[in-house]
């Protein structure tokens, strides 16, 4: 227990203490833009993300992953919060973090092994994009226009962020010791206060707490209408924010070389939804985003996103003044870093060496998370098409093949492969039921029946050739494929082959 809390906790405190700083400063702009999207004051946004992100470094299962308000979570929030209230918000997240300890201890975590390495490099190509795209209301939208005169600093501000970002790893001694976004925000905040230069800053973006949050319960009915009325958008949310937590540890397991505890993430996720409904937040989940940041400014333990969460806090509420200057281009150059180095860039080198299946999935995933703005639904399409395409592959590797006994009376087929629904229809056109032979002999021994239409097709096979007159052995069972047909079949259970004959 205390090597893994030196591990977790004390094994990088430096880098972790600047990555948080870092984290914390981001957070800021896009907690009160999430709060925005919401419908909600921007204080809802920034307790969601202090609370979210302090809790799950206890409770969550991937160290260095960063928790906390996001926008695919506010999306769903929308409606709920402008037909009922934020009390029913409140109310709503509450139950999301019920939900998720319950999809904890159900295990629900290890289906992220279903999801395909094509789905998530789709799904981190797709978020790289959004990314980038919101980053253009502020170089290009109609926010840098004021009284026709456009306010052209942000782009050289944006560009000398992007030059600091970059170069100042290189510099000798210091390059390396401090996160280059840290320096950024801090040299571009500086310039800006110093020569007074008129840019959108972070108060721009909304007014910032001046209180710390306090424990309240939501004032809402405790009745079932109350439960009606929440729960669609509870269930939504659950299901969207552990999505998107289970995609963010798997990018950082990858980007750290080190594993987590998905289940276990599940119910810290849980945990900290529940704790922030009673603290004034909206429900969130884990931010790609900034995770990679995180860890491309050093962070790689629970300490990096404790100190974020609390920073955060701190510096809302008690430092409002200097964080409102910090200007909205060196946020944006941040975010372009991030943008640029989230995008797998070597997915479109290998399109043209991995096959069609895995480059279609990959593409569909991107398209349709950055179409709908929703990752839910990106990563779903995505899963699907791999499990199609992977269902496809496998029943064409099933063959069935035959040989003639020297007297012509006796032929046996040898099945080859995975019989299930996708290569059902060919194991039934792989037998010649109108030959003239005695019997036939099916030998299973190379082959693996998987579900009901598999051992369906089976039987019609045996009570065809019957049909014909024709004796039928089946031979070679393995023990799985002998439970199922035992289980499903009716080959050989003479009053349900009356039934199915009846019913012809």
């Amino acid at each position: 227990m205390i090597d893994r809390i030196q591990r977790d906790w004390f094994s990088n405190v430096r880098g972790d203490i600047l990555a948080g700083i870092v984290v914390a400063l981001a957070l800021i702009p896009e907690a009160i833009a999430f709060s925005i999207i919401a419908g909600v004051d921007p204080k809802v946004g920034l307790y969601a993300s202090f609370s979210i992100a302090v809790i799950i470094a206890f409770v969550g299962g991937r160290p260095g992953m960063i928790s906390a308000a996001t926008g695919a979570m506010a999306l769903l929030m929308v409606t709920l919060v402008k037909e009922h209230g934020l009390q029913y918000l409140l109310a709503a997240t509450v139950l999301t973090g019920i939900l998720q300890i319950g999809a904890g201890y159900l295990k629900l975590g290890n289906l992220m092994r279903f999801v395909s390495r094509s789905v998530v490099t789709g799904f981190v190509n797709a978020l790289a994009i959004l990314i980038f795209m919101a980053q253009l209301p502020e170089l290009f939208g109609p926010e840098i226009m004021r009284e026709g005169d456009i306010l052209w600093h942000v782009y050289p501000m944006t560009l000398a962020g992007l030059g600091i970002i970059y170069l100042f790893p290189y510099i000798p001694r210091i390059g390396k010791a401090i996160p280059s976004p840290l320096v950024c925000i801090l040299v571009l905040t500086g310039i800006a206060m110093t020569y007074n230069l008129d840019l959108r800053t972070v108060g721009d973006m909304g007014e910032l707490p001046d209180t710390l949050p306090v424990f309240l319960w939501p004032d809402v009915p405790l009745n079932w209408d109350t439960l009606a009325i929440i729960f669609p958008y509870s269930a939504g949310l659950a299901v969207v924010g552990l999505l998107e937590s289970m995609m963010t540890a798997t990018i950082v397991d990858d980007l750290t070389d080190t594993s987590s505890d998905k289940n276990r993430e599940c119910k810290g996720q849980g945990v900290a939804n529940i704790a922030t409904g009673f603290l004034g937040g909206m429900a969130g989940c884990a931010m790609i985003g900034q995770s990679v940041i995180n860890v491309k400014s050093g962070g790689r333990g629970r300490l990096s996103t404790f100190i974020a969460g609390i920073l955060l806090l701190i510096m809302v509420v008690f430092l409002s003044d200097w964080i409102s200057q910090i200007p909205m281009a060196a946020l944006v150059a941040v975010m372009i870093m991030v943008s640029i180095g989230t995008f797998s860039w070597e997915s479109i080198i290998n399109l043209k060496s991995h096959p069609l299946s895995t480059n279609i999935v990959m593409l569909t995933t991107v398209a349709v998370v950055v179409f709908t703005h929703n990752l839910a639904i990106g990563v779903f399409v995505g899963v699907l098409l791999a499990a199609l395409f992977f269902a496809n592959k496998i029943g064409r590797f099933m063959v069935v093949k035959s040989d003639n006994t020297d007297n012509g009376d006796e032929r046996t087929y040898r099945v080859v492969g995975q019989v299930f629904f996708a290569s059902s229809d060919q194991f039934l056109s792989s037998f010649d039921f109108k030959e003239a032979v005695e019997r036939v002999t099916i030998d299973l021994s190379a082959a693996h029946f998987w579900d009901i239409t598999s051992v369906s097709v089976l039987d019609k096979v045996v009570i065809k050739f019957r049909r014909e007159g024709t004796e039928v052995n089946i031979v070679g069972m393995n023990d799985a494929t002998a439970t199922i047909v035992d289980k499903f079949g009716v080959h050989d259970k003479p009053e349900e082959v009356e039934k199915m004959m009846a019913g012809h």
